[in-house]
């Protein structure tokens, strides 16, 4: 049996009793070959292979989130949580409880904070106090920022300045670094995340980790690793690399089982909004319009250089001088791909995505973390911040995800953002207008699919309540029943 799936997938399955969303009408769904064979009234279909019924349960097509960072999300779990931190102090804080016993050869590691949102500022001197000699390095939401003391920046060989925060690509190097664990301790954890992500209806994930993510996955697979499909993204640092060896988007890997496939190219042109590097038409209150780190020039040249090796480009783009950067590129190269984020975009862009066939890959969640940074930021012009319905509307495809470790891998909680644009606290929904329906949010979490076919792969969710009916709340945290990828359970809960 291999870890964290129910073991292989059989020959042909029965799925009875089951229903489609918004219908009352009890089916049955044949499985074989890793596909759906036949789709029927319950009863009617041959009962020729090994039966499960799932008693009247609803089943939708499998789940994907279009952008995660495996490695990182995997790590966040056994890091110290600074996301409720509500102020520089009160990060301190948090992290000093976590002191004792700590040894001065290891780091210790905070994840989530957001200073964007802070009244105080970090600094060095202030995490030097409580840390002392024990180094220590603190990772943003975002993960465009690092807050570390200066044993940790000596251990690293990096330079601070009083602040203690580094930006962009010296902190990327920094988060590099610190995820370069054994393989036998990364490996398990990532393992316990991918089953937690089957639990919630996932079957497939564009995995964006900034290494070279084929050999890992692999070895991954190799190990037992079955609870998902992996898209494995490619940075431009290694694209030559995937080109010589033959790499294209989409092309499954010889030794992933089915499930690794080659993903896109991940093209980072600016930074983020928490750190006030998204690269913006307009000036940030505090001045600068933030960074563009790849050239017009440069991100030309690497489109066309996806375009000749047969990758798809995914270029993020957060802020609207950049979401502008991106589309002259790829109107220029004469390629379709992803923009990641399309955090902020000019009215006048929003028709390019469509006319681009461009997939806009969006993250719903941030919306509602970001919301008052946002206002903080792009002042009386949020109407057109994380504009979902605006993408949708011009003709673009939604592909919806988490950004893990920057919001949970769970696509119920991306969903219910994209629907409600509110966490249901009491707080009231932030611009409603940017709202998707609950099919248009199942679509983009599917791949274009809110419906069952025969002849779809049998990559599917079972759930315990209607997702066109239940409660705003009970759809936040749908409960999954059971996940299957190619027919193989990867999840069965209780009574399945």
């Amino acid at each position: 049996m291999l870890p964290h799936a129910t073991g292989p997938a059989p020959a042909g399955l029965l799925l009875a009793s089951v229903r489609q969303p918004g219908e009352p009408a009890l089916l049955d769904i044949r499985v074989a070959g890793g596909v759906i064979t036949h789709l029927g009234p319950a009863g009617e279909v041959p009962r020729d292979a090994p039966v499960v019924d799932l008693d009247g349960r609803f089943a939708v097509p499998g789940l994907w989130d279009e952008h995660v960072h495996m490695t990182q999300w995997a790590l966040a779990a056994n890091r110290v949580d600074l996301s409720q931190a509500e102020s520089a102090r009160d990060a301190v804080e948090g992290v000093r409880d976590r002191l004792s016993g700590a040894s001065p050869d290891r780091t210790l590691v905070g994840v989530g904070f957001r200073d964007a949102v802070w009244a105080d500022a970090p600094s060095l001197e202030m995490l030097d106090a409580a840390t002392r000699n024990v180094p220590t390095a603190l990772l943003s939401h975002d993960l465009h920022c690092v807050w570390l003391n200066s044993a940790a920046a000596s251990k690293y060989g990096v330079g601070v300045d009083a602040s203690g925060l580094l930006r962009e690509d010296a902190a990327f190097a920094v988060t590099r670094e610190l995820g370069t664990l054994p393989d036998d301790v990364v490996d398990p954890w990532v393992q316990d995340a991918g089953r937690d992500a089957a639990a919630r209806g996932i079957v497939g994930i564009v995995d964006f980790e900034m290494t070279w993510n084929r050999d890992a996955w692999l070895r991954r697979v190799a190990g037992g690793f079955a609870a998902l499909r992996v898209d494995a993204g490619v940075y431009p640092q290694d694209l030559e690399r995937a080109a010589d060896a033959g790499m294209r988007t989409g092309q499954a890997l010889d030794g992933g089982a089915g499930l690794v496939r080659v993903g896109p190219l991940k093209v980072l042109i600016d930074g983020s909004l928490n750190t006030r590097t998204a690269y913006c038409v307009d000036p940030y209150p505090h001045g600068g319009h933030g960074m563009l780190t790849v050239s017009e020039a440069e991100l030309y040249e690497l489109l066309v250089r996806a375009r000749d090796t047969g990758f798809v480009p995914a270029v993020h783009a957060i802020g609207d001088g950049a979401n502008r950067v991106a589309l002259d590129a790829f109107t220029a190269a004469g390629i379709s791909g992803r923009i990641e984020h399309a955090q902020f975009v000019r009215r006048e862009d929003f028709a390019r995505f469509g006319e681009l066939g461009l997939t806009a890959s969006v993250q719903p969640a941030h919306a509602l973390d970001d919301r008052d940074t946002a206002e903080a930021n792009w002042s009386g012009r949020t109407d057109r911040a994380f504009p979902l319905r605006s993408l949708l509307d011009a003709g673009a495809t939604l592909a919806l995800g988490s950004d893990a470790p920057v919001a949970p891998l769970d696509p119920w909680l991306a969903m219910s953002a994209a629907t409600t644009r509110s966490r249901l606290d009491g707080r009231g929904p932030w611009h409603p207008e940017q709202a998707l329906t609950r099919e248009e949010a199942l679509r983009a979490s599917t791949r274009g699919r809110s419906r069952i076919r025969v002849g779809d792969p049998a990559d599917l969710a079972v759930l315990d309540g209607d997702p066109w009916a239940v409660p705003d709340a009970v759809f936040a945290e749908m409960p999954v029943a059971a996940t299957l990828v190619a027919g193989r359970f990867t999840h069965r809960g209780p009574g399945v």
